[in-house]
């Protein structure tokens, strides 16, 4: 099922979906010489956004959560995907924990803890769960919403190694974001494998960074196609010493969120495309679509509330937002039932395993769907026939179009790459 793209404008974008069908194997190349240079994250997720002119990832998640979300038939591809990860990283591997959130009353999320599991074990490992919360101090039996039970278990930290009471793996899995901080029981381990490493962690990861990183791949595979980079990459400033509380570093965010929508007009202009130019303002290190607000005025600023001043204050686990990124909006013109619909895609090493559009029928098209009310209804990228059909009319089939969510999906996870690389406290360096 494709969802309806209202707009006009969707000949842009039926453009891009020829451009990318005639010059897959050149693209699959491409893919293939950057990943013998780089080495992929070990899982992510990204959000994409398709406004009919402009193709874009507007969010890119290195410890995903909602893989319950997606559809029994993307569970082979998943166990494929995670065989071939583990095995470039540690092909002995036979025990593999894995550390979820702490906040484990969540429902939903814990059926994602529970689809993990179930991939790494098809994947011929044993998992078992440890965690973070310092209380839960013997093995404890967690209920699911479907009757079954997940066992989460006190972490055992010995001078080198991290595992459970019985239980040494080789392998650690975080399915935590690390936003409240990086535990002192996960430094300094030796002869194991943190996956994904300290520095993908919210602690000290940074959106900036990351949209650095993917302007960099974008004009490469821009120049690869022959088209303008800005079809497929969100143009973005940042500002530092942020304090919404006090009202410090608005001025900054206004003037920078002035500038962006001159340019944002400017290319509006250039393409005929009759939309009001807006920017979303996030907080540079967050995640749980906390800390976002859509600015399509910026003398909107002067006047923020109170509501909107504490929602902008602080991320998840409590921490305060002292750095922001104000990107270019991507509206969303993809309707499911007449709701504002978004593709999330889901990738493990470097391969597309499924995904899910996120839906949201109090949302607009220029607002973050990430938000309490948001449903998720499966795309099937596993079924046979949602491989790509050469010859098919451009937006007319489901499958072209998530090869196309694909393509930018992967080019977010290979800048992600270049940024883990440029973050890496460990690199080498050599002069």
């Amino acid at each position: 099922m494709v969802p309806h793209l209202v707009t006009a404008l969707n000949g842009p974008i039926n453009e891009l979906e020829a451009r990318i069908l005639e010059s897959m194997p050149a693209i699959e190349r491409w893919f293939r010489l950057e990943w013998m240079e780089h080495t992929p994250p070990f899982y992510s997720s990204v959000d994409v956004r398709n406004a009919g002119f402009k193709l874009a990832p507007v969010d890119t998640n290195l410890y995903p959560g909602g893989w319950n979300n997606l559809t029994p038939e993307m569970l082979p591809l998943a166990v494929q995907a995670a065989m071939a990860a583990i095995e470039k990283i540690c092909p002995e591997a036979k025990n593999l924990l894995l550390i979820p959130e702490k906040h484990t009353r969540n429902p939903f999320y814990l059926l994602n803890v529970a689809r993990l599991q179930e991939i790494f074990t098809l994947a011929g490992l044993n998992v078992r769960l440890g965690t973070l919360d310092p209380s839960i101090d013997k093995p404890t039996p967690v209920a699911l919403p479907d009757g079954s039970e997940l066992l989460m278990e006190p972490l055992v930290r010995t001078q080198r190694r991290l595992g459970l009471k019985g239980f040494d793996p080789c392998t650690i899995l975080m399915n935590n974001d690390l936003s409240a901080g990086i535990p002192g029981m996960l430094e300094d381990l030796h002869e194991q494998y943190l996956l994904p490493p300290l520095h993908a962690g919210w602690a000290v990861r940074r959106k900036t960074n990351h949209f650095q990183a993917y302007e960099e791949v974008a004009k490469k595979f821009a120049k690869l196609l022959g088209m303008d980079p800005w079809l497929i990459n969100p143009m973005y400033t940042q500002c530092g010493k942020v304090n919404f509380g006090e009202g410090d570093g608005i001025e900054c965010i206004k003037s920078n969120a002035e500038a962006l929508i001159a340019k944002i007009r400017r290319k509006y202009k250039e393409y005929g495309i009759n939309e009001k130019p807006f920017v979303i303002v996030k907080a540079d290190n967050g995640t749980y679509g906390m800390g976002i607000m859509t600015v399509r005025d910026p003398k909107e600023l002067d006047e923020l509330n109170r509501r909107t001043r504490n929602k902008m204050s602080v991320v998840k686990d409590g921490q305060e937002v002292s750095e922001v990124i104000i990107q270019e909006g991507v509206p969303t013109y993809e309707r499911m039932n007449d709701a504002v619909a978004e593709p999330v895609v889901y990738m493990m090493d470097r391969y597309v395993v499924g995904g899910f559009y996120r839906v949201h029928a109090d949302r607009g098209i220029d607002e973050n769907l990430n938000a309490p009310g948001a449903q998720f209804v499966p795309l099937a990228f596993a079924e046979s026939h949602h491989l790509p059909r050469v010859g098919a009319k451009p937006g007319q089939s489901a499958p072209n179009r998530f090869y196309m969510y694909g393509v930018i999906a992967r080019l977010a996870m290979l800048a992600a790459s270049y940024e883990l690389e440029a973050t890496d406290p460990d690199a080498e360096v050599y002069d």
